[in-house]
Parts: structure tokens; sequence; C-alpha cells
């Protein structure tokens, strides 16, 4: 159908630049360690709720970008935002039935699972964290979960964004 083709599909990316920049942003020294993994949370939302516009590619390009922006290895964001994106299209179908806590708890165990593979990563590079309070923006991002889901959902209802 031609004639259904959504316009506002560049309302995504606009949203992961703001979650690029939400990355980025100054804050604390204090509250550093539980900055929330904000282009994960976009990622994962836009993955549930358009897979056929945001997938495994759009993970990878965003990783690349938060590898350039960071500066880290070339690579590192791109495998894990790749991973986080597998695991919830593979989680996709259950997602979407759950509650919103149980999709918290979800995103919980995903976001905390990348952050493991984070720290592997960091200990292979000789970067290694010396606590898994890596594991600290993982429970901040599922505590998010249900307000930064409920504010997409909204923004995609009324643009019209299938």
């Amino acid at each position: 159908m031609v004639g259904t083709r959504s316009r506002n599909g560049w309302v995504i990316w606009l949203t992961f630049v703001v979650g690029l920049l939400l990355c980025v942003s100054p804050m604390p020294q204090f509250m550093e360690v539980l900055r929330p993994l904000w282009l994960a949370l976009l990622l994962a939302y836009w993955t549930l709720s358009v897979p056929h516009k945001v997938g495994m590619t759009t993970a990878w390009i965003l990783g690349l970008a938060q590898d350039v922006l960071f500066g880290t290895l070339l690579g590192q964001n791109a495998l894990i935002l790749s991973l986080i994106t597998f695991l919830i299209l593979s989680l996709a179908q259950r997602m979407r039935i759950f509650p919103m806590w149980q999709q918290s708890l979800v995103i919980l165990v995903v976001f905390g699972l990348a952050q493991l593979v984070q720290l592997w990563l960091s200990a292979l590079t000789g970067n290694r964290q010396p606590t898994l309070a890596l594991l600290l923006p993982a429970l901040m991002s599922a505590l998010l979960w249900p307000w930064v889901s409920y504010l997409l959902r909204g923004l995609r209802k009324r643009l019209g964004i299938n």
C-alpha cells in the first residue's frame, strides 16, 4: 500500500541524535556512574515498535557513531548495541504482551548482559573496570523504561509513525 507509507521516519533518527547527545552531556562526577543507557533505551523502544524500520543495521550504525563519539575501540559499542537489538528482537513477541513492570525486568536483564559484555571487552583491551558498578546504568535504564516508553509511544501515535 503506497498511500499508507509513513512520512515521519525522520523522527526516529532525531530521537537517536538526542540519545547520542544525552550520552555525552555533562553530569556531576558522582552521578556519572548512574548515567542511563540512553541510546540503548531508544533503540530498544524503536526495535519493539517498528521492527521493520529499526533493526540490526541501525544498531550497528548507531554503535559505530557512539564509538567515534566516545573514542573507544571501533566496533565495541556497535557489538553491544547489536547484541541488545538481537535480544530485544528475540523477545519482542513476549515483551509486547508483558505489563510494564515485566518489560522493565526484561530490559534490566538484557542491558545487564550487555554491560557484562562491555566489562569483558574492557578487560580484554586492558581498560578493566575495577568493580561491577558498571551494572548500575542497566538498573537506571530499567527504572526509566516506563517513562521513555510512554513518552515515545505518545510521540509515535501523535505523528503516525508506523
